[in-house]
């Protein structure tokens, strides 16, 4: 209990879980979509979607300000491809913020002469450009960590045994790259740290893809991807063993 008390206490662990339930709901609503028995349930989960939505902006203000100080710190990374992906990735993220807080100022009436489609989409690009920043900086860590692995000489007999025993495996596949397959699961098992961050990442893409039109896919791809991501980033801010670092 005392876990929950303090993972609810955050601004972060409040404003995933509204994410979680926006996303819920919006799965929800393409599954009952054509369920005419339905209709009244649709419209109440509408209404819950659009108040999530609203409370995730409100509590999104001062996020801003958050990630110009994440990328102040990233810039002091030693590590040249992690710096420049990080820095970048938090500088976008705080344009985003920016164009989400117009967004909600707009909403509540205390702005009114802006394009709120302009803005909307400004901020799913910048969102877009943040994500793929972070999905370069996963794989970047995922191939170190596969060259490191590569080269240790016990998990190099255990690849080779493991492949050995499947035979038939190598009739089919070439062997080189069975063997990078084999190497990159077991990277990533070792890694959940790593692996549940490029999920995560994977998954948030399908957002601003829908939005900016780059793939089309229909509300409930965008409700089952938002809801999976969702749940990953509270699972690693329950769990700080399971965040990605830097």
């Amino acid at each position: 209990m005392d876990a929950l008390v303090n993972f609810t206490n955050q601004s972060q662990g409040r404003d995933r879980i509204f994410r979680a339930s926006q996303y819920a709901c919006a799965l929800s609503i393409y599954l009952l979509r054509n369920n005419t028995e339905r209709k009244d349930l649709v419209a109440k989960l509408k209404g819950l979607e659009t108040n999530m939505s609203a409370g995730r902006k409100l509590l999104r203000l001062g996020n801003t300000a958050n990630s110009i100080e994440a990328a102040k710190r990233t810039m002091q990374l030693s590590d040249r491809v992690l710096c420049l992906c990080l820095t970048a990735a938090n500088v976008n993220r705080a344009l985003y913020f920016i164009c989400d807080n117009v967004l909600w100022a707009k909403s509540v009436g205390l702005i009114r002469s802006i394009d709120k489609e302009r803005w909307s989409f400004n901020a799913s690009r910048f969102y877009f450009y943040s994500l793929v920043m972070n999905l370069t900086r996963d794989v970047y860590v995922v191939l170190k960590l596969m060259v490191q692995r590569a080269r240790d000489k016990h998990f190099r007999e255990k690849m080779d045994q493991s492949l050995n025993q499947c035979p038939e495996v190598a009739v089919v596949i070439i062997p080189q790259v069975d063997a990078f397959v084999f190497l990159l699961l077991e990277t990533l098992k070792s890694h959940p740290a790593v692996a549940l961050d490029t999920v995560k990442n994977i998954c948030d893409l399908f957002i601003p893809f829908d939005r900016l039109g780059i793939y089309k896919s229909n509300a409930g791809v965008v409700g089952f991807c938002g809801l999976i991501s969702s749940l990953i980033g509270i699972l690693t801010l329950a769990k700080p063993t399971l965040r990605i670092k830097p």
